[in-house]
């Protein structure tokens, strides 16, 4: 039997139809996508500008609070009770434009911001520090004494100008004998994590965050420089160099809002000593940052914590009451979008507060 020819053709449009009509829907599909895409993108692309407006917005929210901060009578410090660092607020700030604002959410234009103010006073500048400061620090943490000498020389070799390295100490020639090579700065650290270059802390970072080091077979521990470790045991340092040190402050330890590691690194401060001075600050609750806490106004007032005359003079050269540079994190947010930023500000004067830095996270 033979099949008619017009029926084979029929058949043959009819599959060349439905291809057709497949690639199409294909085509229609990918179009489809692909504009979805392009909106996403250019959502994004706007997104990301107002975003960046908005942390903006929240640096000049921090400038207007510290601003407002140093002009309320009878507040002449900074401290952890006070609006700025998310306190309620001392007595004076409940007659001032700051009483009622909120540094959580607060609306700019479509968007919010959040902000975080940390004043940087509250640690020692590691590149003002010295050598009874830096061992000081290192033995607080439970660094051994070799690992004391490595560190400590290193990081003054680090800071300091070329010369021949100290005894435990490292320069460029050190540096560039690893893998990839570099120099030593040999000038001020520009940001802390320049510590984690330094021989020493290199190798061990657990130094600088703080607590153990992870993934790390207990093999390695025994290659430690003196570290006080048994050859199993793993570090466990209570806290870090970032938690003590910044590369960023006028120099002096604001001692409203310094923690009692960074007072024990002040003359004549032990433990007792540095829990009195925390005990005196946070008032009747014990509680630093809360509605009855007792800020110092002066420098002085520490011969109440038990130190004698002799090391207020002392420490009246690299002590304050108040605060200059302030690290300000800032989270913007639109809808379901959101970017971290963090700037640092200086604060000369109420009508002086300059932005030394300005990036996303």
């Amino acid at each position: 039997m033979r099949i008619p020819i017009q029926t084979r053709s029929r058949g043959i449009a009819l599959i060349i139809v439905m291809i057709a009509i497949f690639v199409l829907s294909v085509m229609a599909a990918i179009f489809a996508t692909s504009m979805k895409v392009e909106t996403k993108l250019a959502q994004n692309a706007e997104h990301d500008q107002q975003l960046l407006w908005l942390g903006r917005s929240g640096v000049e929210l921090a400038r207007y609070v510290l601003s407002e901060e140093m002009t309320i009578p009878n507040e002449p410090y900074d401290a952890l009770n006070q609006i700025w660092a998310g306190g309620p607020g001392g007595i004076g700030e409940s007659n001032s434009p700051l009483m009622g604002i909120s540094l959580d959410n607060y609306q700019v234009g479509d968007g919010t911001v959040s902000i975080k103010i940390v004043d940087l006073e509250r640690k020692m500048n590691i590149n003002t520090v010295n050598p009874a400061e830096l061992q000081q620090a290192l033995t607080l943490m439970g660094v051994g004494a070799d690992g004391i000498s490595v560190i400590s020389d290193s990081i003054l070799d680090w800071i300091g100008p070329p010369h021949d390295p100290r005894p435990a100490g490292a320069e460029s020639d050190y540096y560039q004998s690893l893998n990839p090579p570099y120099y030593a700065k040999n000038a001020p650290m520009d940001d802390l994590s320049e510590l984690l270059l330094v021989k020493g802390i290199r190798d061990h970072p657990e130094i600088y965050w703080g607590g153990s080091p992870t993934n790390r077979a207990p093999a390695r521990f025994q290659q430690k420089l003196g570290l006080v470790n048994s050859p199993f045991q793993t570090p466990d340092y209570p806290f870090g160099l970032t938690n003590i040190f910044t590369a960023l402050s006028n120099g002096r330890i604001n001692i409203n809002t310094a923690d009692e590691n960074v007072l024990q690194m002040l003359p004549g401060v032990d433990e007792a000593t540095a829990q009195n001075i925390i005990k005196l600050r946070a008032g009747p609750d014990g509680e630093d940052g809360t509605e009855d806490d007792i800020p110092f106004t002066n420098v002085g007032q520490l011969i109440n914590a038990g130190l004698n005359q002799q090391f207020i003079a002392q420490l009246s050269r690299i002590c304050t009451v108040r605060s200059s540079t302030f690290e300000v994190h800032v989270t913007a947010r639109i809808g379901d979008y959101h970017r971290d930023y963090v700037a640092i500000l200086y604060r000369n004067t109420p009508t002086d507060i300059q932005i030394l830095s300005f990036y996303w996270e």
